[in-house]
């Protein structure tokens, strides 16, 4: 990207807080981007007051900020709930036709999972009205987006910690747990080949165990090649949670990182999914192996 493109805001899960929109969009146009807002990002579903709108208003601004060629990049304003429903509406082989830079994370990993499985890289990372995030992590999505070169290690600067040594090779793929496991059985789930990414928030042990649990039944691991394990905000033990991911997942034996800054933390590094990538376990780094975007 550069200074001068356009980008739309949309939301296609949770209602955006005008306020928090308004500074986050600020941080966006100090990088030089010219920011629009599609129309249903400030509404609010009057039945279901949790959802930014209704499925088709919202799938119809998706599609239409997607399909806009003035349009360089789409950034969801939030997360929160309602991707899943909006799904069935949209012609994603439609959408897959037209590359994009998509940036989100959270909610909106439903929507990275029929992307990434169709060829595309996409941005996991602060959104929109994620004013803190931006605060904190923004110049790594800056550089993501503007300077990919850039970036060398999508860990750095914070750092992970070893659980299983070794090295993999594969495209980053996953996001948020729930959602992952929440795909299961339906037309749009994918099992990853290549390297998996996984965060959560207000998960506390036991569901966290069992969301794993749930995926390890489905087979959903058998072509992972190595884990990168993000942050688990807002759980009731935190200790317990990170107990509960190595038992659940270090029997893989793939090499597997945990700690990454990646998540729903202040700090949450932006990192392109469905690129290929080298992780090194030993080393705790993750390497892309071309930029993001050409």
């Amino acid at each position: 990207m550069k200074a001068g493109d356009r980008v739309a805001v949309v939301a296609p899960a949770g209602p955006l807080n005008a306020e928090r929109l308004e500074v986050g969009t600020a941080r966006l146009r100090e990088w030089g981007l010219e920011v629009e807002v599609m129309p249903s990002a400030l509404g609010r579903d009057e039945r279901l007051p949790y959802l930014a709108g209704s499925d088709k208003e919202r799938a119809e601004d998706f599609t239409n900020a997607w399909l806009d060629d003035s349009f360089q990049a789409v950034f969801c304003g939030r997360g929160g709930y309602g991707v899943q429903r909006m799904l069935p509406l949209l012609d994603v082989d439609a959408l897959a036709a037209v590359e994009k830079v998509f940036v989100g994370f959270s909610d909106i990993t439903a929507l990275h999972e029929v992307l990434n499985a169709r060829g595309l890289v996409t941005v996991h990372g602060p959104m929109a009205a994620g004013v803190e995030q931006l605060a904190t992590g923004g110049d790594r999505l800056k550089d993501l987006l503007f300077e990919p070169e850039k970036v060398t290690d999508l860990l750095a600067p914070r750092g992970a910690e070893t659980v299983v040594a070794g090295t993999a090779e594969g495209r980053l793929l996953g996001g948020n747990l729930a959602l992952l496991a929440a795909s299961l059985g339906s037309p749009t789930a994918v099992k990853p080949e290549g390297i998996v990414v996984m965060e959560d928030v207000s998960e506390d042990g036991y569901r966290v165990d069992r969301l794993l649990t749930q995926l390890l039944r489905a087979g959903w691991f058998e072509q992972v090649t190595g884990l990168v394990i993000g942050d688990f905000s807002e759980a009731d033990d935190n200790g317990l949670v990170a107990d509960v991911v190595r038992e659940r997942l270090e029997p893989l034996q793939v090499p597997m990182v945990t700690g990454a800054a990646i998540g729903h933390e202040d700090l949450n590094l932006a990192v392109p999914l469905g690129l290929p990538v080298r992780l090194d376990a030993t080393a705790a780094t993750l390497q892309p192996l071309e930029p993001a975007f050409q």
